[in-house]
């Protein structure tokens, strides 16, 4: 019998197979590129590239009067070399209302437009660090402007609520209720977990049972980029993993998931997305106004766990961000309101009564 791969890993080789077959439908110079920056990113992360750059292809083939008479693999580096900061401009034009191979009307908001001009950006540095091409007009391309989106996240009451409707199941409907009766213990033990300890999705559902450590209190993860870290859990994520794991090892699972913390009711590992729908269903009986998703949870948790240590570097660590910046993006109003709080906090001569 094979060796069953950690979920990680076959999630790594499932996205590089994946990337190798969008790679085909790009000109075939791009496949440098892929192999350029393989070392310093994720197979994700080069998904997401090759996307961005099959969009970016399909509108020169739609709207350069010269590489339209082209098919896609026939465009050089030399084309990309005679294109100009407006050819570039158009193209953010371009993204924000298109259609798609299917003929769907896709609309890009600010944040997507910027994904892929970033991307483009990367992809022309290639190339011109190398001195394969002369010019570099996406370097001059100015991103579009990023308004700050507020954060969305659970109150304190709406979490304990949240806790008890999935315990309970009282809201949901006859339907659900069937459903809810054979996995709230399941559906308890994740959410706690995510609220608990502030993992990514991806993490929680790539858990293995022998990544759970009771004696320390911490469960084993994999941060993107494939790191692997410990993170630490209280009580009430520990007597609801502990609850859980009494049903989970009376399940037999699906060959190839025998080590799945987390299985589905067909004895499968969880998916990402079978993750979020769940936390959606609950989430809305809680307040059907926020637009809660697992990230969200997350959220959440980086608010509790700053505004109980005001400790922005332990979040950032916590949470996995690689740069500090990035959770101080998040958390700036908080660091605001911090601040201002200082201004009462020393006093400069008694005043006398």
């Amino acid at each position: 019998m094979m060796k069953q791969l950690p979920y990680h890993e076959q999630v790594d080789r499932e996205n590089t197979q994946r990337l190798r077959g969008m790679i085909k439908e790009l000109p075939p110079f791009c496949a440098d590129f892929f192999r350029g920056i393989e070392p310093r990113t994720s197979s994700r992360t080069r998904i997401a590239y090759a996307y961005d750059l099959k969009i970016f292809f399909d509108f020169l083939h739609k709207e350069n009067p010269v590489i339209a008479r082209l098919d896609i693999k026939e465009i050089t580096l030399s084309h990309l070399d005679q294109l100009l900061v407006s050819d570039l401009e158009e193209y953010m034009e371009y993204l924000k209302y298109r259609f798609n191979d299917k003929n769907q009307e896709v609309v890009n908001k600010e944040r997507g437009i910027m994904r892929k001009i970033s991307s483009l950006k990367s992809f022309y540095n290639y190339y011109y660090r190398r001195e394969l091409i002369k010019n570099n007009p996406a370097a001059l391309v100015q991103l579009p402007k990023l308004h700050e989106k507020e954060i969305i996240r659970l109150d304190i009451d709406e979490v304990a609520r949240l806790l008890d409707e999935v315990e309970n199941g009282e809201s949901l409907t006859e339907k659900q209720k069937q459903f809810h009766d054979k996995t709230k213990v399941r559906d308890l033990a994740m959410l706690t977990l995510l609220l608990g300890t502030g993992i990514r999705v991806s993490e929680c559902v790539g858990l293995d049972l022998d990544d759970i450590d009771f004696n320390n209190g911490g469960i084993r993860i994999h941060r993107k980029g494939g790191k692997e870290v410990t993170i630490y859990f209280g009580i009430e994520v520990e007597d609801a993993l502990k609850d859980y794991l009494e049903e989970r090892m009376e399940m037999e699972p699906v060959e190839g998931h025998d080590n799945a913390l987390f299985l589905s009711l067909q004895m499968k590992r969880m998916s990402v997305r079978s993750v979020e729908k769940l936390v959606k269903k609950y989430a809305k009986l809680v307040n059907p106004l926020k637009k809660i998703t697992p990230h969200k949870l997350r959220s959440t948790y980086g608010t509790s766990l700053y505004q109980e240590t005001g400790d922005i570097y332990l979040v950032a660590d916590v949470l996995g961000h690689s740069d500090v910046n990035t959770t101080r993006r998040h958390y700036a109003a908080m660091e605001d309101s911090r601040r201002r709080s200082a201004r009462d906090k020393v006093r400069l001569r008694e005043t006398h009564q």
